[in-house]
């Protein structure tokens, strides 16, 4: 089977943990009404708020996670393969793994990825983030198996850095999720061009749902949900709203472009004179 219907959930989480749990059921289901057989949400789906302490107040252990078991239910009430985009997890030394959960469709956890790049930016005085004042970067890629292929697990800001992505590629990577919350500032000049621009460079298809709009805590995302094929075209995008896209993928696109150009292939060691 070389092909696999994937569908973006765009959504707008609140401060409201159990509301923001029960808006992703909502769209989950119905992407799945779709005939999506792999579903994926946002960065942070459960939770966003900037309040100083909230992350960690509102968040709990792994197994205790009400969001991460109500939707491993879901998974298999519906026997599809849900990308929980991520949610904030209690780790070590009082701050968060902004973890993304891979679900089978027999609502086992099929992989697990910790958010490696933090968004500790100054857009501008209005526009300031410190992910690590919350959160502990991960440290390792992840690769995990679907029947169609392999999935390459990353998160957000993770996008910046291509190394990563190319990383994901030469292991085997055909599909490579970017679940975020994008700022709107940062989505307005730059979304669009680093996404295409990773799908392009590793020739894989690219599948980011995303979160959009004015949020309760202040922040305004950007939105628009894109999953996009090896060769860098567009297959479906959305807009600010909450909702659902959807595209169906063939993944013989991939091995069709990689012959075309195959630049994962040409890659050279080069030194640095006089560095």
């Amino acid at each position: 089977m070389s092909q696999i219907r994937v569908a973006c959930v765009q959504m707008r989480s609140s401060t409201d943990v159990a509301a923001n749990i029960a808006a992703a059921i909502l769209l989950i289901r119905e992407a799945a009404a779709q005939g999506a057989q792999l579903i994926a949400t946002p960065e942070m789906t459960t939770l966003l708020d900037r309040k100083p302490g909230a992350v960690w107040e509102k968040s709990t252990t792994e197994e205790a996670d009400p969001g991460l078991r109500a939707f491993r239910a879901l998974a298999a009430e519906l026997k599809v393969t849900v990308l929980i985009g991520s949610i904030a997890i209690r780790a070590e030394g009082g701050k968060c793994a902004n973890r993304s959960f891979l679900i089978g469709p027999d609502g086992k956890i099929v992989a697990t990825y910790d958010k490696i790049h933090m968004f500790d930016v100054q857009l501008n005085a209005g526009n300031i983030y410190r992910e690590s004042d919350s959160f502990a970067a991960g440290g390792d890629a992840v690769i995990a198996n679907l029947p169609a292929g392999k999935l390459g697990l990353t998160v957000c800001y993770d996008v910046r850095f291509p190394d990563l992505f190319r990383t994901l590629a030469v292991g085997g990577a055909k599909v490579i999720a970017v679940p975020a919350a994008f700022t709107r500032i940062t989505g307005e000049a730059h979304w669009h061009i680093l996404l295409r621009s990773r799908a392009i460079e590793t020739g894989c298809f690219i599948v980011a749902p995303a979160q959009g709009g004015k949020h309760e805590d202040g922040r305004e995302t950007y939105g628009h949900s894109l999953i996009i094929d090896p060769w860098g075209e567009v297959l479906a995008e959305g807009g600010i709203e909450p909702g659902v896209i959807a595209a169906t993928l063939d993944l013989a696109k991939v091995d069709e472009v990689r012959g075309k150009v195959p630049s994962l292939k040409h890659a050279r060691p080069f030194g640095v004179p006089n560095a």
